[in-house]
């Protein structure tokens, strides 16, 4: 394990490569799809703007590695660093908006009780954006007069960075030896029309956690697991009340992409992206599927694709094309074009939606008490994917976000009957 540290100043000039998965963004990234995902603490009282202000500023200097903007080589894209704040902004713009160029690729927005952080996927995954905003509450309790226990694990400022911080751990793992993952067929696509612009609107549903954990525990599942396998239940009803044509028309595989944080799997404290994903599916050639068989193909393919050595044949993929010569020696602008053609050809086509869970959040008792719930938002889904949904648990509740880009909210209205018939209470949160 690389364990050397590295003391960032202010006045030292950085820049580093984009990690593996960060490499698709700068192609693919457009006014809608902005690659920006949004993590926010709703608190029990509204934020203080003194105590955030010096929260911010020792936030900031604890991880120097995400002041950073984003710059074009003949080659590759890559990382500098720049020096300015951390913006924070008042939270009345719409939701995940694209960072400009030339700017920080993380801000910080307050609205009344609701403290939240923005980051592009260029920067960084939700674990490490996560880790960012629990250390930012940490210090604003701080700030606010909490004390937080010296044995709670808190990344602390005026400290030497561990260069593993903001390695990209995907070289790391990466073995030549593997063999890589084997293409998979296209999946159905929701047949909902779009939305004018701008598109993008999420949908927040507040879930009693010990509710949830019932139904789950009946199933002898996970929540996650659980939670997908009714994602795929309402694709399947979805796509069972299609007309004649259009059903005849639709690809009959129904499959969910869901990110799978690899430091939970490889020892790693990178604070960069660091996850993949598993992708259960049911094959509607085969007929109808019952929600128990749903239950039980999920958890066996959730078990089977976490398997360490199946996650090494996708970062074999991911990593070995990029080290090809003949890869390396494309310029940018056609690079670009390719990867943007690929995303579209070989990466949403196979997938009918996204669920990302993020887990339990833990923090030090006295700055848990002051938050409410936590939110998670993933980054805007494109014209393909149409719908995506993010899940977190904090306290006594587990939060569900769904991001929509069409006129339709029959995916969701399913989704939340299906879970009140099975006496889950269902709070809607209004933005």
């Amino acid at each position: 394990m690389n364990t050397k540290s590295h003391h960032i100043p202010e006045t030292e000039k950085f820049w580093f490569s984009l990690d593996n998965a960060a490499k698709i963004f700068p192609a693919i990234i457009n006014k809608e799809v902005t690659s920006v995902f949004r993590l926010s603490a709703v608190l029990n009282r509204p934020v203080q703007i003194e105590p955030l202000r010096k929260a911010v500023l020792r936030v900031e200097n604890r991880f120097p590695y995400y002041k950073v903007q984003l710059k074009k080589g003949f080659f590759w894209y890559y990382l500098e660093h720049m020096p300015r704040h951390i913006p924070v902004e008042v939270d009345d713009q719409p939701c995940c908006r694209k960072f400009q160029r030339g700017h920080l690729l993380i801000r910080i927005l307050v609205w009344n009780n609701r403290l939240s952080i923005e980051c592009s996927h260029i920067l960084a995954d939700g674990g490490g954006g996560l880790e960012f905003l629990k250390t930012l509450l940490i210090l604003y309790s701080k700030a606010c007069g909490c004390n937080i226990p010296p044995e709670y694990d808190v990344k602390e400022e005026d400290i030497e960075i561990p260069e593993e911080e903001y390695e990209d751990a995907y070289k790391r793992y990466f073995r030549e030896d593997v063999p890589p993952m084997v293409k998979r067929s296209k999946a159905f696509h929701l047949p909902f029309p779009l939305k004018p612009p701008p598109r993008f609107r999420p949908l927040t549903a507040i879930l009693p956690l010990e509710q949830v954990k019932r139904v789950a525990s009946e199933k002898g599942v996970s929540i996650t697991v659980y939670l997908i396998a009714v994602y795929l239940y309402v694709l399947q009803e979805i796509y069972e009340n299609q007309g004649g044509l259009n059903k005849l028309r639709s690809k009959k595989i129904l499959r969910v992409q869901v990110p799978v944080n690899l430091r939970n799997i490889f020892p790693s404290r990178t604070m960069r992206n660091f996850s993949l994903f598993v992708m259960p599916e049911i094959d509607l050639r085969l007929g109808h599927y019952t929600f128990e068989e749903i239950i039980k193909t999920v958890y066996h393919q959730v078990q089977l694709e976490t398997d360490k050595k199946l996650i090494n044949k996708n970062i074999s993929r991911n990593v070995g094309s990029e080290r090809k010569i003949y890869v390396r020696s494309i310029p940018l602008f056609l690079k670009s074009w390719i990867l943007r053609m690929k995303y579209y050809a070989l990466g949403t086509s196979q997938y009918s939606g996204v669920v990302t869970n993020v887990g339990r959040i833990n923090l030090p008792p006295e700055t848990e008490e002051m938050v409410s719930h936590f939110i998670v938002v993933p980054p805007p889904p494109n014209k393909m994917l149409k719908i995506n949904c993010g899940i977190v648990g904090f306290k006594d509740k587990v939060v569900m976000s769904f991001g929509n880009v069409t006129i339709s909210d029959e995916f969701e209205s399913r989704f939340l009957r299906f879970l009140r018939d099975q006496d889950i209470s269902v709070e809607i949160e209004k933005s």
